[in-house]
């Protein structure tokens, strides 16, 4: 679609009203070859409609997945080289690890760090609530509560975030260098019909099909808006900066193997090689098929769902950083400069969005806390044609469709935008920015 269509894009949007449909579509609706197929073509479509954005010569636009395991973790098999690889194939820059505390190992010390075929390895744990980064090993502090966990890594020049805040929306921990915006696994228990489903394995083995056709759409059909999240940091934000990031809680960790156990049954295991369940062997072979020469722990079958390829593109953050260096990272996430983005529908690099004092000429980027003065306009550019949803303080305040964006600003607040892209009669979040602090005027904000 070429810039010249885009109020007849904005008119539909309108139109059919952005709030009507919020609630999330069941993953079990989407796992058909009708919508999977639909996706693929919107994807491939994206790809060929990108229109390139405006140059940032300030700042260099690096691509980070939070919140992943591997195998230092104990749900986690993942060898760091297969991760590295995934990442490239992902689009990632930069991996931010977050093990499991262990007795055997120390996260930090014996943890991934360093630029590895080109992508920077960030060392970190998931603990006490949060996702932390520190400079130090914490094995000695691994008793703290969360508030003092947090101040010390804070006041070591490290990064601490708030994590799965759908068991946590009473926290408030002063400090905090953010929260995740957007959790995968919390997606994923918000299905509870595929949740059910996926404990029959012979459903699995009929999901392997569309898997191998679909690999992406099929794992990223568990996306919603995450609403409760976004209602959460919308308040915290208005207490103190806190900088937003997706949370890819990537582990390579769900799927099936089914073994043949003995000539009578099977053994059907998790990927961590748990035995969830035995089948007959008169039972499942409907479902599965057994070569006549089979033997006694041959794998007849193998799922894996949460590839670490899939897991990392899904969700990403966005940094604008001086170059690609831990230090760089670290003041992005300290000044809010980053936007979250689901980057399996459309890799959303090139994004752009500021608020510009039009009186002095200034820009100020995301994350900027702001003077108020009578003339700031937000602006944004994207390189596709998207829907756009202008905040301020959790309120929806304007809204239109286009390549670019621009809205003048009537009051001090705290403001964030989102774009969103139409998949066939289907509106999906695309693009969750960090916000601007503009503080000051007449609410006295």
């Amino acid at each position: 679609m070429n810039r010249g269509n885009s109020w007849l894009l904005a008119c539909v949007w309108l139109g059919l009203g952005f709030f009507s449909w919020v609630q999330a579509q069941d993953a079990m609706d989407r796992l058909k070859p009708d919508w999977l197929r639909t996706i693929r073509e919107a994807r491939e479509r994206f790809d060929r409609d990108r229109q390139p954005t405006s140059v940032n010569e300030t700042y260099r636009e690096v691509r980070a997945n939070l919140h992943v395991h591997s195998e230092l973790s104990h749900d986690s098999r993942g060898k760091i080289d297969d991760i590295v690889a995934a990442a490239k194939r992902a689009g990632t820059e930069v991996l931010m690890f977050t093990e499991h505390p262990s007795k055997e190992k120390d996260f930090y010390l014996d943890g991934n760090q360093g630029m590895r075929e080109g992508v920077l390895l960030i060392p970190g744990a998931e603990m006490k609530g949060m996702l932390v980064y520190p400079t130090l090993s914490l094995r000695q502090y691994e008793g703290s509560e969360p508030i003092d966990l947090a101040r010390l890594v804070r006041s070591r020049g490290g990064h601490a975030f708030l994590s799965h805040l759908e068991e946590r929306m009473d926290w408030e921990i002063p400090g905090l260098s953010g929260v995740e915006i957007y959790n995968t696994h919390a997606d994923f228990k918000k299905q509870k019909r595929m949740v059910e489903a996926m404990k029959n394995p012979l459903w699995l083995v009929k999901l392997g099909e569309l898997v191998k056709e679909y690999p992406q759409e099929v794992f990223s059909a568990l996306q919603s808006y995450p609403s409760d999240y976004l209602a959460r940091w919308d308040v915290l934000c208005q207490s103190a900066p806190h900088c937003g990031v997706a949370a890819n809680d990537a582990h390579q960790n769900v799927g099936v193997r089914i073994r043949l156990e003995s000539e009578d049954s099977l053994a059907v295991e998790d990927p961590l090689g748990e035995v969830l369940l035995k089948l007959p062997r008169v039972l499942a072979s409907a479902a599965i098929k057994i070569p006549q020469d089979a033997k006694v722990d041959d794998v007849l079958f193998s799922l894996q769902l949460d590839p670490y390829e899939y897991s990392l593109r899904h969700a990403g953050t966005h940094l604008l950083v001086e170059d690609l260096t831990r230090d760089a990272v670290w003041d992005a996430l300290e000044q809010g400069r980053a936007f979250v983005a689901f980057d399996w529908l459309a890799d959303a690099k090139g994004f752009r969005s500021q608020v510009v004092d039009r009186s002095q000429g200034d820009t100020y980027p995301l994350g900027s806390q702001v003077a108020w003065g009578k003339e700031l306009w937000w602006t944004a550019e994207a390189p596709l044609d998207c829907a756009w949803r202008l905040f301020r303080n959790g309120v929806c305040v304007a809204e239109n469709a286009g390549f670019k964006f621009e809205e003048p600003l009537a009051e001090s607040g705290v403001y964030r935008i989102e774009a969103w892209l139409m998949v066939g009669d289907e509106k999906l979040p695309w693009v969750l920015s960090n916000p601007i602090y503009v503080k000051g005027g007449d609410d006295g904000g």
